[in-house]
């Protein structure tokens, strides 16, 4: 099973639209999970429209209509993996132990609001990950996102994905 990691696309604030590289990997992927920020219902739609599952939740920045739509967390079950997603995990320093707390029995958690790209493993075994943001590098030299794939009930071949900077 294919999956694609998206959080904090924040159009049109950030960009006008999606990278097309990201447009080609929606419709591409077994399950898209969104992890909030997406500033605008059009962009839900879009993503709605072209991806086989969608699993996503609001942010932040998100307004009524999107919260309405979206929850502030979700959780899925693909293949045997436990997958869980949230916008905001609260700052780097503890996270892991934090999460693990937070949500149990999860086998991975994704995650944005920072735009900074993570990959770490909790105490226990509970990968997080955050695949940064596709229009928003902020102080990153690369706006990212992430594919993953899953195999027996795991994760593998998870890889950062960084996108040509935008002219």
């Amino acid at each position: 099973m294919e999956l694609l990691l998206v959080s904090d696309t924040h159009v049109p604030a950030r960009a006008r639209s999606l990278p097309g590289e990201l447009l080609e990997r929606i419709a591409a992927a077994d399950v898209v999970v969104h992890a909030g920020d997406w500033t605008d219902t059009a962009t839900l739609d879009l993503f709605e429209e072209r991806a086989a599952r969608l699993v996503a939740v609001h942010g932040n920045n998100d307004g009524p209509e999107l919260r309405a739509r979206l929850p502030g967390t979700a959780r899925a079950e693909l293949d045997g993996l436990r997958l869980g997603v949230v916008h905001e995990t609260g700052p780097a320093r503890g996270r892991e132990e934090r999460c693990a707390a937070l949500h149990p029995g999860l086998d991975v958690l994704v995650f944005g609001h920072s735009h900074i790209p993570w990959d770490t493993t909790a105490e226990g075994g509970m990968r997080l990950l955050n695949p940064g943001s596709p229009t928003d590098r902020r102080r990153q030299p690369y706006c990212t996102y992430m594919t993953a794939r899953i195999e027996a009930g795991s994760l593998v071949a998870v890889e950062l994905h960084r996108l040509p900077p935008r002219h």
